[in-house]
């Protein structure tokens, strides 16, 4: 992959990140984004690909393209949500920028936090549940309705500065949680609250925000 760090960039983000990054997006699969390129297809270019993304991270200039709306069934036939499908680079970027906010969140969360945490899952969520079923008779349970639907940009950046001072970060943050939303009829629609689910990016900021 060449250098790992160039000093004539503006934002310290080294070539093995978004390889890695690009690596954990390959593993993950998906489907591909509104430019419609898959993953088998930003493969082919693979090399020129990711050098193309990475110097537009470390300079400034990586603006997302927007998200493709994709609406699935709820569970127990409860209407539908939707889905945000970034394309493939922008899956690695976001994944560049989850990872840098994982190292500095993940160690503060308390050891009962299942939620989109590395290791974990809801199976050792129902696991501890079962266990703790023997020694107490009661249990609560919240919900906060169309969270991700309606949580206000303002604090999740505000959430994400305390937790960061690398400016990249807080600067491809803004631009994803502002990024247009593509509906299935190929209209735009801006977003001025909310993070779209299925994204990479969503997750990390759930995490602030709970940290």
């Amino acid at each position: 992959m060449g250098e790992l760090k160039s000093p004539g960039k503006s934002f310290e983000i080294s070539k093995w990140e978004v390889w890695e990054a690009y690596q954990k997006v390959k593993a993950n699969k998906g489907a591909p984004g509104v430019d419609k390129v898959t993953l088998t297809e930003f493969g082919e270019d693979l090399q020129n690909n990711l050098y193309r993304l990475w110097n537009r991270m470390a300079s400034g200039s990586y603006f997302p393209p927007p998200v493709l709306a994709v609406e699935i069934s709820k569970s127990h036939g409860e209407g539908t949500r939707i889905l945000g499908v970034p394309t493939v680079a922008d899956r690695i970027a976001q994944t560049v920028v989850a990872a840098h906010l994982e190292k500095q969140v993940e160690p503060m969360f308390h050891p009962d936090s299942y939620g989109y945490r590395p290791n974990r899952s809801a199976l050792d969520a129902v696991a501890a549940c079962q266990t703790r079923c023997w020694k107490a008779n009661w249990v609560v349970d919240l919900d906060i309705q169309k969270f991700f639907d309606s949580v206000p940009h303002d604090l999740i950046v505000k959430a994400v500065e305390a937790h960061t001072d690398a400016r990249w970060v807080v600067l491809y943050v803004k631009r994803w949680l502002t990024a247009p939303m593509q509906l299935s009829n190929g209209s735009l629609a801006e977003r001025n609250r909310g993070t779209p689910q299925g994204s990479a990016i969503t997750p990390p900021t759930q995490w602030v925000t709970r940290a």
